[in-house]
């Protein structure tokens, strides 16, 4: 059986009136463990919903794998203590794996806890040189457009989503997670199983971006970020030297782009 997104719970409502019980949805969270050949890579607390994709785009934005035709075989198992996506790598992978490997348990706020070196960190990223073109008015709506595509954020008020935004046709998919990096990771896992080329448009965060959201674009190809809240110093600084397009405070009617604007046009947008 499917571990169920949210579950119902009783509380007590405190007011200035008194006291009310009531039943609130809460979103799930539980260990995934990414394995390789038999081998636990990663184990990350994330919600139990597209557990293949945030697993194809963990291995990918991770680079446990370079391109999914590495993947021999794949499964998903679920377990009483928690969920093993299951990955059988072709012959050959398992050396550069190597170079990777890494085991991390990390809280759902951080996408770099457990790592083996601080260079593994802030390993050097690949450059982005998509043309892509973005209308103003597109990055103006885009963080109101994905919220309106964030069903588990609606029962429980507690989930982060990550939307691809195609120009001239909106927010095309949309994942959900407790945390930030593990919707991203979500997002990227099904682009790719879709054929999607991630280079052909924007990913589009309810968070603050952080080193680990621009690394993970970066080695997706994505050229254009977007956010609601504010990018740290360093993320700018990653997404500069990467070609990444980086847009922050992206609220009503404004934005602030920090980086690579060139790619923010004035034209209207259209369908090809």
């Amino acid at each position: 059986m499917a571990i169920p997104s949210a579950i119902s719970r009783r509380a007590v409502s405190l007011h200035p009136g008194g006291a009310a019980d009531i039943c609130r949805a809460l979103p799930e969270e539980v260990p995934v463990a990414i394995v390789c050949n038999g081998t636990s890579q990663a184990v990350m607390m994330a919600s139990p919903g597209d557990i293949a994709d945030f697993a194809h785009g963990f291995a990918l934005s991770e680079g446990f794998i370079t391109s999914l035709d590495q993947i021999e075989a794949f499964e998903v198992a679920e377990h009483d203590s928690g969920i093993e996506a299951r990955f059988w790598l072709r012959q050959g992978r398992a050396e550069a794996l190597a170079a990777r490997r890494r085991f991390m348990a990390g809280p759902v706020g951080c996408g770099l806890c457990g790592i083996d070196s601080l260079a593994e960190a802030m390993r050097p990223l690949p450059q982005v040189r998509a043309g892509l073109g973005l209308s103003r008015a597109e990055l103006i709506r885009a963080t109101e457009d994905l919220r309106a595509h964030q069903p588990l954020h609606d029962q429980t008020h507690a989930t982060h989503a990550a939307g691809f935004l195609v120009p001239g046709q909106g927010i095309t998919h949309v994942r959900e997670d407790v945390g930030r990096h593990n919707a991203l990771d979500k997002l990227i896992g099904a682009l790719a199983r879709q054929g999607v080329d991630a280079a052909g448009g924007a990913i589009v965060m309810t968070s603050r971006l952080s080193v680990e959201l621009v690394q993970k674009c970066a080695i997706a190809g994505v050229p254009v970020l977007i956010a609601v809240s504010a990018p740290t110093a360093h993320a700018l600084r990653l997404a500069e030297g990467a070609g990444i397009t980086l847009a922050a405070f992206v609220r009503g009617a404004r934005a602030q782009v920090y980086s690579h604007p060139i790619r923010i046009t004035n034209e209207v947008p259209h369908v090809a």
